[in-house]
């Protein structure tokens, strides 16, 4: 699977608090279609936070059988999200889909793509998108670096350095906490 460009989405777990964002940038070619889109969305009655990076019909399809399939695991992310990365690896319409997710809970922090990969990344910190590397080197400095900020800090500020420097994030930030 090619990265997915045009977003940057960030989950971090800090100090047994987990925060996850993503930037509103939406673009077609190299052209910004729109600046505010919400690009992060809470599952499962609020348990669970899900952030997506690709083509936003293909996102919104992945969400809401993701949903489905925590309510049919009784809210077991890493069971819903195994669930779904094989169904969409297999299944002939899914496997066209062009985006990844980012999964959060107050516990664990998963990745999922449409390789059938659900990954568990090291260090508690994820990120997706064109801008994920940016995003990613920044929040793993402050969490070794600055401790006492908190996980909404550390993925504000870190989002707003990959804004800074990926042509498709924006510093329009929408970020949620559990």
């Amino acid at each position: 699977m090619q990265p997915i460009h045009a977003t940057t989405i960030l989950a971090v777990i800090h100090n047994g608090k987990v925060a996850i964002g993503g930037d509103g940038q939406a673009t077609m070619g190299n052209t910004i279609a729109k600046s505010n889109v919400k690009k992060i969305r809470k599952l499962h009655e609020g348990k669970v936070v899900a952030g997506f990076a690709g083509s936003t019909a293909d996102a919104f399809t992945l969400l809401d059988r993701f949903e489905e399939k925590l309510n049919s695991y009784g809210g077991n992310m890493k069971r819903a999200a195994i669930e779904l990365a094989k169904d969409w690896r297999m299944d002939r319409y899914l496997r066209r889909l062009e985006a990844m997710l980012i999964a959060v809970n107050k516990e664990e922090v998963l990745v999922i793509s449409g390789t059938g990969d659900v990954l568990e990344p090291d260090n508690q910190v994820a990120a997706i998108g064109s801008g994920a590397m940016y995003a990613q080197a920044a929040a793993l400095a402050l969490k070794k670096h600055a401790v006492h900020l908190s996980a909404e800090e550390m993925v504000r500020e870190s989002l707003n350095i990959a804004a800074d420097i990926c042509i498709y994030t924006n510093h329009n930030l929408v970020v949620e906490s559990l």
